[in-house]
C-alpha cells in the first residue's frame, strides 16, 4: 500500500478534524463530527456489541470500564478477568482488529479498582517511495490503557473516577508533505454515575431499575505532526445515559431492556465559504477552541441549529434474556442519523457461565448492506469470575 493510501486509511480512522472542514467547503447535508482516535469509542466486548452497543446501565460485569467504571463498585465478584477479541472493518482491510483485556479486583464491600488495556491494530501496510519501490513494511497501531476507582456513594449509587493513557501511531515517523510525523499522545479522564434499585411497578414480578451516565475521553487534544504549530485535533469526549429495567420473571428467567443516549461532546464542524472567502465561517461556531471550552459549545455550535444538535444524538437500544443465569440470549439496535455518519444495524448475541468461566458471542447486521464495511463484524469475549463479592465490612 503506497503512502498516500496509508494516510487516506489513516485520516479515515483518526478522523482529523480538518477533513470535517474540507467536507463543508465541499457542500452538501452531511456535517459529521471526526476525531483523532476513534477507536476510543469501539464496543470491545461481545456482551454489549449483541445489545446494539447498550451498556451504560446494564448489570455490572467485567467489561464495565467502557460503558461505565461506576458499576464496578456493585459487581457482585471479587476479582475477574476478561479478553475481548473484534475482527474489525474486514470489508475493508483483511488483518484489522481489536483486542481488550480487562481485569477487576473489589477492595471492600464499599469500593472497587480495575484495569483495562485496548489495543487497536490497522494490519500489515507496506510502504512505497514516489515510484513504487518497496521501502519497510509497518503495522500501525493504537492502545489505550486505563485505570478506575469506583466507589459507594450511597446505599444505591455509586461513582468513579478513571484516567487514561492513549498512543496512536499511525504514520510510523513517515514525513507526510515533508513534515516529520510521530504518535499521537493524549491523556483523558472518565467521571461517571450508576443507580440502582428494586422497584414494585409490576404485580407478581420482582423488578430492577437503574440508570448511568458516563463522561468519557475527557483530555487532551492530540495530532501526528512534530511541528508543535500544527493544529491538534479532539479525542472522542463522549456522553452516554440511559436506563436500564431487569424483570425477573421467575425463579429461572429474567428480562432487562436497555436503552443508551450517546452525545459527542466535541465541537460541531462550521459551514464555510461565501463569494469572496472560501473559508469564511456563515453558520456555525469556529471549533479551533480549547477542549473544555468545545465541551460546553458542543451543546449549542451546530451551524442548523436546534435541529442539528438533536441529530447528534445516537441512539442504542438492547434486550437480553437469561435462563438460570446460566444461558443468555441478547439483541438490539442502533440509530446513528445519516447526516452524523449513518450508522444503523441490528445486532444479535448469545451468552454462556459455566462455573467461573464465561463465553460471549455477537454478530452485526446493518441494515444497509452493499459494500457496508461494518458488515459480518463479529465480537468474541471470555469472562472469568474467581469468587463473588466479599461480605467483610470496611
Amino acid at each position: 500500500m503506497k503512502l498516500k493510501t496509508l494516510i487516506l486509511v489513516a485520516l479515515v480512522i483518526a478522523g482529523l478534524q480538518s477533513h470535517g472542514q474540507y467536507a463543508n467547503l465541499a457542500g452538501g447535508n452531511m456535517n459529521v463530527i471526526t476525531t483523532a482516535v476513534p477507536f476510543l469509542l469501539i464496543a470491545p466486548d461481545a456482551r454489549a456489541g449483541a445489545m446494539g452497543d447498550a451498556g451504560v446501565s446494564s448489570s455490572p460485569d467485567i467489561y464495565s470500564m467502557h460503558w461505565n467504571p461506576a458499576k464496578y463498585a456493585v459487581f457482585e465478584k471479587d476479582m475477574s478477568i476478561g479478553l475481548a477479541y473484534s475482527p474489525w472493518l474486514r470489508n475493508l482491510v483483511p488483518d484489522m482488529n481489536l483486542a481488550y483485556l480487562a481485569f477487576h479486583k473489589r477492595i471492600n464491600d464499599m469500593s472497587a479498582f480495575a484495569a483495562t488495556l485496548r489495543y487497536f491494530s490497522l494490519g500489515d501496510i507496506t510502504f512505497t517511495d514516489h515510484e513504487g519501490t518497496e521501502l519497510s513494511t509497518y503495522t500501525p497501531n493504537e492502545w489505550a490503557v486505563d485505570a478506575t476507582y469506583s466507589r459507594k456513594l450511597t446505599e444505591k449509587l455509586s461513582g468513579a473516577v478513571a484516567a487514561r493513557f492513549i498512543y496512536s501511531n499511525l504514520t510510523l515517523g513517515q514525513y507526510v508533505d515533508n513534515r516529520a510525523t510521530g504518535p499521537g499522545i493524549s491523556i483523558a479522564a472518565d467521571v461517571a454515575v450508576y443507580w440502582e434499585d428494586e422497584v414494585n411497578w409490576f404485580r407478581d414480578i420482582d423488578a430492577k431499575f437503574a440508570w448511568g451516565v458516563n463522561i468519557s475521553n475527557i483530555g487532551s487534544k492530540t495530532g501526528y505532526s512534530k511541528d508543535n504549530l500544527e493544529k491538534k485535533d479532539f479525542i472522542p469526549t463522549n456522553l452516554r445515559f440511559g436506563p436500564t429495567l431487569t424483570l425477573e420473571l421467575d425463579d429461572y428467567n429474567s428480562l432487562a431492556f436497555s436503552i443508551d443516549i450517546n452525545k459527542l461532546l466535541v465541537p460541531t464542524p462550521p459551514r464555510y465559504g461565501d463569494s469572496l472567502d472560501p473559508y469564511k465561517i456563515t453558520a456555525g461556531m469556529s471549533n479551533d477552541v480549547s477542549v473544555v471550552t468545545g465541551m460546553i459549545q458542543s451543546f449549542y455550535d451546530a451551524p442548523d441549529g436546534f435541529s442539528e444538535e438533536m441529530r447528534e444524538l445516537s441512539f442504542a437500544v438492547g434486550t437480553e434474556y437469561w435462563y438460570n443465569k446460566v444461558f443468555a440470549l441478547r439483541g438490539g439496535f442502533f440509530y446513528e442519523d445519516k447526516s452524523k455518519g449513518n450508522r444503523k444495524f441490528f445486532t444479535l448475541g448469545a451468552g454462556l457461565r459455566y462455573n467461573v468461566f464465561g463465553l460471549d458471542f455477537s454478530y452485526l447486521i446493518p441494515i444497509d448492506s452493499r459494500n457496508n464495511p461494518l458488515q459480518n463484524t463479529i465480537r468474541f469475549a471470555l469472562t472469568f469470575d474467581l469468587g463473588n463479592m466479599s461480605k467483610k465490612t470496611e
